[in-house]
């Protein structure tokens, strides 16, 4: 009896451990088909080199960028481990499976309304864990492996972050949703799954009455802190300044497309000062300019209080003020690091 209650605590460790990195089905995936707790992954612009379906990637443990070795396009990518039940599902019809693929440039030949969400992402969840893929990719992702990445996909730089969360977490995750008014283009919820999250991939549920805005503190399934920001169609005011940098609380560099109808300047009539990147340096790549980066991203300047960053959905646009969108941030020293480092060049006041 005392052999075995003196190794209990190592077993229970043991237990949670090979949840975290090896057990869970329904969770972020590296390369290896490994889970991880959370990854940020950019893939780069096509350059004459071909560059266009290569990635980096980086998660708890890299400490910054890492190439991966395989094309985004592979089935051994970590954005293809991680969509693994997906395709199980699609192949099998899976028991106590869900999936919710959204995204305002759908794979579909439907072209949604203006009125839905400027947004791209996917939720994956069982009955214990549940992924939240936000990304930048039009058209993304097909539910087969042989075509889940898209045709077109190989010209600009795009932006994804994956976070593993506990399943009772995405009843509030729906909710933001909501305010985002994502368009779902396809989906299968059970209908014991959280309502909410059955009433946003019907898109029949969005906010009322005001605020338009909401604010959600998640605790990844390892304990990691993610905040989700997103605001309503009637909030009626930029993502960036307008919902962000107060919060964050410091001057904010903000990455967006480069080729906009009528984007909007560089703001320093805010508390804190919010300046449009222009051009991008990744680790051991030429700098590119945002024209061929259709990616979403801020990072403060860390000039004050707010060590932060954000994969975000919405681009500095004076017609996506009056759309929904929203940003996830993370606080991650490191990760903070890398993306300040990315900031080649930006846009100072007028």
């Amino acid at each position: 009896m005392g052999d075995w209650s003196r190794s209990l605590p190592c077993c229970l460790c043991v237990i949670a451990c090979c949840w975290l990195t090896t057990c869970a089905d329904v969770s972020c995936k590296n390369e290896k088909g490994a889970s991880v707790d959370w990854f940020i992954l950019y893939k780069l612009p096509n350059d004459k080199n071909g560059s266009g379906l290569k990635y980096l990637y980086m998660d708890e443990s890299s400490n910054g960028w890492i190439f991966g070795k395989n094309k985004i396009n592979d089935s051994g990518s970590a954005v293809a481990q991680t969509l693994e039940p997906l395709f199980k599902y699609v192949e099998r019809k899976t028991e106590g499976f869900g999936y919710l693929l959204y995204n305002d440039q759908p794979p579909t030949n439907k072209v949604p309304a203006s009125s839905f969400g400027h947004s791209k992402g996917v939720i994956l969840l069982d009955r214990q864990t549940g992924v939240w893929l936000a990304h930048s990719t039009p058209r993304f992702p097909g539910t087969k492996r042989t075509s889940f990445w898209p045709e077109n996909g190989i010209y600009f730089g795009q932006a994804f972050l994956c976070v593993t969360y506990p399943y009772k977490l995405f009843n509030d995750i729906a909710k933001q949703l909501q305010y985002i008014h994502i368009f779902s283009f396809d989906y299968a919820i059970p209908q014991t799954f959280p309502l909410d999250l059955q009433c946003v991939a019907h898109r029949t549920c969005y906010p009322k009455k005001a605020p338009w805005d909401r604010k959600l503190e998640m605790t990844s399934l390892a304990g990691s802190t993610f905040v989700s920001f997103a605001k309503y169609a009637r909030y009626g005011d930029d993502l960036y300044s307008g919902l962000l940098v107060e919060p964050l609380g410091d001057d904010l560099l903000a990455k967006g497309w480069g080729r906009l109808h009528k984007p909007l300047p560089s703001n320093c009539s805010v508390k804190h000062n919010v300046y449009n990147v222009k051009s991008v340096k990744l680790p051991n790549i030429p700098p590119f300019n945002i024209t061929s980066d259709h990616s979403k991203w801020c990072v403060t300047m860390g000039k004050k209080t707010g060590i932060w960053t954000c994969i975000a959905d919405m681009n500095r646009e004076i017609s996506q003020m009056h759309r929904g969108g929203g940003a996830v941030c993370t606080s991650n020293t490191a990760v903070w690091k890398a993306f300040s480092k990315m900031v080649n060049r930006y846009e100072k006041c007028p």
